[in-house]
């Protein structure tokens, strides 16, 4: 539907300007920025859409859909540039799924999952990009670290070998005003660069902000925003 193409078209410009608003905002250079296009209960037809419009990077909260989607991608797609990431929460049975469809995994929220994650992995002989989840907010419905853990986390999980961390992730709480949640970022941000500094290891990626929150997040230190609604509309 060439009208469906416009609106994601049309999206996705929107999404940029205010991407590239937000970076200047804060000193900071839009390209560094990465969209993560989350592509959760979307076509293949839309995910095209978006990627025709400039979207490289696309992310899935369930690893059934993504597997079949990458998949299916690969075939209707051969030889075309697209990173795959797994956005949400993984069950310690589901990671075999996982290997060898996603190019970072955002949401390593424990340390039995990263020991499952690193059997299954050293099977294969691979090596996945994983980001630690922390649980800024402190909901008791959020997976994810206590701000307080985390750094202890990062240090156990840098002894596992087919695994290498990247960085750093979270969702911040659902509020009206993303003011509300500058906090937040601001405080993963801080942690981020300590467990940098006091780890001495690298990071790459600091995963934070989504369709509502995306440009404080920005504002806040933010490397990828996962942004859903604000490209493909509502979920029905």
């Amino acid at each position: 539907m060439e009208s469906r193409a416009h609106e994601i078209r049309r999206n996705i410009e929107v999404v940029f300007e205010r991407v590239r608003r937000a970076a200047e905002r804060a000193g900071r250079r839009p390209d560094d920025i990465t969209v993560v296009a989350v592509s959760k209960k979307f076509s293949i037809e839309d995910i095209r859409r978006a990627y025709e419009s400039g979207i490289r990077d696309f992310g899935e909260n369930r690893v059934q859909e993504l597997v079949g989607k990458v998949d299916r991608w690969a075939e209707l797609y051969p030889g075309s540039e697209i990173n795959w990431h797994m956005v949400g929460h993984l069950q310690r049975n589901k990671v075999k799924e996982l290997l060898g469809h996603c190019s970072t995994f955002h949401a390593l929220d424990s340390l039995r999952l990263a020991t499952a994650l690193n059997q299954r992995a050293g099977g294969y002989s691979e090596v996945i990009p994983c980001l630690a989840q922390v649980n800024v907010s402190g909901e008791d419905s959020k997976f994810g670290w206590d701000p307080d853990d985390a750094e202890s986390a990062v240090r156990e999980i840098l002894n596992h070998e087919h695994l290498q961390v990247i960085g750093l992730m979270t969702l911040a709480r659902p509020v009206d005003d993303p003011e509300h949640v500058r906090p937040e970022f601001a405080k993963l941000r801080r942690l981020y660069e300590r467990i940098q500094s006091s780890l001495s290891v690298k990071f790459e990626v600091l995963s934070m902000g989504m369709s509502g929150d995306f440009e404080v997040a920005i504002e806040e230190g933010a490397t990828h925003v996962r942004v859903g609604t604000a490209i493909f509309g509502e979920r029905t």
